[in-house]
Parts: C-alpha cells; structure tokens; sequence
C-alpha cells in the first residue's frame, strides 16, 4: 500500500508538472490554507532556505502565489492557486470514488470492523511518534 502510495503520489506531480516535495507542500496549502513560509518549512521539514525555493517554483508554476497577510503587512503568506486547486481535486477524485466503492461493497459490520483496525493501527503510529515521558527528577 506505500508503494502504491508513493506511486500515485508521483503520478499527481507529474500531472501537476511539479516534483514530489513541491507536491507535498501544495498539499499542505490546500489543507490548511494559507501558510507563512516558515510554517510550510515547518510542515515540510526543510529548511527555511529550501521552503523558498520551493515557493519559487510553485510560483513559477503558478501553483502558488505570495501575499500579503492580512493582518501583519510586515509577513507573507503563500497561497494555493484555485486552478491548481481544482485540478488536483479532479486528479485525486477517481482515487476517492474508487475508494468509497470499494466501501460499498463491504456490509456495515465489515465496515465497522476495517475502520476499528485502521484506528487501532493510527493509535498504534501516535504512540509511537509520542515523545518519550520525561525522566524521573533524583
């Protein structure tokens, strides 16, 4: 299923015309909205050098675009194009449909049951990613 994953996740960049981090930051502006570039650096986990260059070709692309923010004229904040938008929803959308038939397939017990395993499955991920508890004070 990561292959699988990786491999669709490259076939949207291509679609897109952009490379995988690039991907991976549009991602995270059409999640979240707009992001300063030190927040999408943060997402990323790149540098604030890198998240630029980043910006850059998605700019470039006209994937993205730097804007002022709002309320703080003395920061930027990068901003998903609604074209870019639209496209990657109509690339992604075939995925989720095939998804949510294959779904339908299954009866509401069965269905029950796969979300049950995908949430112990995600719990077990987070416990795993939890910084450890602080040592004992002696």
């Amino acid at each position: 299923m990561l292959n699988l994953t990786a491999d669709f996740e490259r076939h949207l960049a291509a679609r897109l015309a952009i490379n995988t981090t690039d991907l991976e930051a549009m991602e995270h502006l059409i999640e979240a909205g707009p992001l300063s570039p030190t927040e999408l650096a943060h997402r990323l986990g790149i540098t604030t050098a890198a998240t630029t260059l980043v910006i850059d070709r998605l700019e470039k692309a006209g994937h993205a675009a730097r804007e002022a923010h709002p309320s703080d004229r003395r920061s930027v904040r990068v901003v998903p194009a609604a074209a870019s938008v639209a496209r990657t929803f109509a690339a992604l959308r075939p995925l989720i449909f095939g998804v949510d038939a294959v779904l339908d397939d299954f009866a509401p017990a069965e269905r029950a049951a796969i979300e049950l395993y995908l949430a112990r499955v995600a719990d077990v991920y987070r416990a795993v990613l939890a910084p450890p508890p602080p040592a004992p004070a002696f």
